[in-house]
């Protein structure tokens, strides 16, 4: 079973520019720790301080939970503004 994360965030700062910059020095670090696992980035279409992370893992596991990479992104996204957090899996 392949299984993914989905880290959202909605940004409590106004600032669309120095979000991005910020994510992308985040992101930088996660690209590094992910290994062969894919990560993508998205915004929101009308809120650009709307951030969504997906990790897609491609190991199999019997039982998907949360990585510790995923739990450390979501931890350090908590200074930005309010994050949810879950796991899916792949059907």
């Amino acid at each position: 079973m392949k299984w993914s994360e989905v880290i959202m965030l909605r940004s409590t700062g106004g600032n669309a520019e120095a979000l991005a910059k910020t994510m992308q020095d985040l992101m930088a670090d996660v690209v590094r720790s992910a290994g062969n696992d894919d990560i993508r980035l998205f915004h929101g279409e009308n809120i650009e301080t709307d951030i969504c992370i997906v990790l897609f893992h491609n190991e199999e596991k019997s039982r998907a939970g949360e990585s510790p990479l995923g739990q450390r992104l979501a931890a350090a996204l908590k200074e930005l503004g309010q994050v949810y957090y879950t796991v899916w899996r792949q059907c």
